[in-house]
């Protein structure tokens, strides 16, 4: 047991993020059935989804799970009030300022986790009361940091300004890399791009392939202008870099972007003109397993790069 195991009651210090139009019911359930903590990620969904979302997670498994709610989206209370009526004590909030909403759900009960990706706003999380960080460095899919550092920087650094029970997130998909951020000052681990390629996510087949096939460099971060995305590399992403390299305003590559294009990619499979948000760590998966299996192999090959490194001896 550790910090993070005992603060969730899980078996392993490993969370599975709420990543939207990926994380329903299904992947935060079998990664909670396989004792890790599995999150539903709401950013995608109106206040009754989410509603019906936790209520099958809630038959699907016994074991703790929790919700991510991105701050930048409207109608949290709502999201809040639902997750108090339902028994779900576990929140982990991103995409905003932690102060706006900690306190009050530490109030309710809640026990609430801030993705950050720098240093002063983990010291904001600090302020804030939260009982956790998530340190997300840039190689992670989705929204990022415009700071573009790394997790191999970002752990230490704030592992030194805080002493919050920290997890790391960003560029982990394995024993090895999990071992290196606990070393690095990390008490856990947040997964999200090799959750993706599982069947219980609600990612689109076509989606997950492309996954599969992704290597070193296929994808990059975008939109900083607008709110710093990681992408897998297609029409849609060649599109927006041609308007960046030509200095195109904020108001620009909003109209390129419009409303729904990350639905349209992730959910719906349109990988030419969808927004595909992925990690860097995609270059790495090269199958599709069912969640529960990660789990056990990531832990698995933890234990076992951990046993190799306690029986060397460096003269």
């Amino acid at each position: 047991m550790n910090r993070i195991t005992s603060l969730f009651d899980i078996r392993y210090p490993l969370i599975q993020a709420g990543m939207i139009w990926c994380s329903g019911w299904k992947l935060a359930s079998a990664v909670s059935n396989a004792g890790g903590l599995g999150l539903i990620g709401s950013g995608s969904m109106h206040p009754d989804l989410l509603r019906e979302q936790v209520r099958k997670c809630k038959e699907a498994t016994n074991n703790p799970f929790g919700v991510n709610i991105p701050l930048m989206y409207e109608r949290n209370d709502e999201k809040f009030s639902i997750l108090e009526a339902e028994g779900v004590n576990v929140i982990f909030t991103s995409a905003g300022n932690p102060a706006k909403w900690t306190q009050y759900l530490k109030d309710k009960g809640f026990t609430v986790v801030h993705v950050v990706a720098n240093v002063k706003f983990a010291l904001k999380c600090q302020d804030a009361g939260v009982d956790a960080i998530v340190a997300e460095g840039f190689e992670a899919g989705g929204h990022n940091g415009k700071e573009e550092t790394t997790t191999m920087v970002l752990i230490p650094q704030i592992r030194e300004m805080t002493d919050l029970p920290l997890i790391a997130a960003g560029g982990i998909a394995s024993g090895r890399s999990m071992l290196a951020a606990l070393v690095l000052g990390a008490e856990g681990v947040q997964v999200g791009s090799r959750f993706v390629a599982t069947p219980e996510s609600s990612a689109h087949s076509a989606f997950k392939q492309m996954i599969l096939e992704a290597a070193d460099g296929d994808t990059m971060l975008s939109l900083k202008r607008l709110g710093s995305v990681r992408l897998l590399k297609n029409k849609f992403y060649h599109e927006v870099r041609k308007l960046e390299d030509t200095g195109a305003s904020a108001e620009e590559l909003a109209l390129l972007l419009g409303k729904g294009r990350a639905q349209k990619g992730m959910l719906e499979g349109d990988t030419v003109e969808g927004e595909l948000e992925i990690g860097q760590v995609s270059g790495l998966i090269r199958e599709m397993k069912p969640a529960g299996e990660i789990v056990e192999e990531i832990m698995k090959e933890f234990n076992e790069i951990l046993d190799e490194l306690t029986n060397l001896y460096f003269k």
